[in-house]
């Protein structure tokens, strides 16, 4: 089936479709994401480097503005990065455990 840009679905089918090839898009870059957490968990020195409040709220702005740019709701997606840098830092120290 040909994935069509949201703007041209007209039929249920073709939306739940391209929603379908976002997700799997999400998810591979997600992936992507968490090998930099293992990479960050190889390089840093010091289990306690890896929470750093100050870049986490950089983070989230950054995302945040982007959401803002590109016209979609900037508190969801605070809120959706919120989760995400804390999963990745759990992510991280357990990498940084596991190494």
């Amino acid at each position: 089936m040909t994935i069509l840009p949201g703007p041209d679905c007209t039929t249920m089918t073709e939306v739940r479709a391209g929603v379908d090839q976002v997700d799997r898009e999400l998810v591979a870059l997600l992936a992507r994401r968490f090998a930099y957490m293992d990479a960050a968990a190889r390089i840093k020195p010091e289990r306690g480097h890896v929470r750093d409040e100050a870049r986490k709220a950089a983070v989230i702005a950054n995302a945040r503005a982007e959401a803002t740019r590109l016209g979609v709701p900037e508190a969801v997606v605070g809120d959706l990065w919120e989760r995400l840098v804390e999963a990745s830092i759990a992510y991280e120290l357990a990498a940084f455990d596991r190494r």
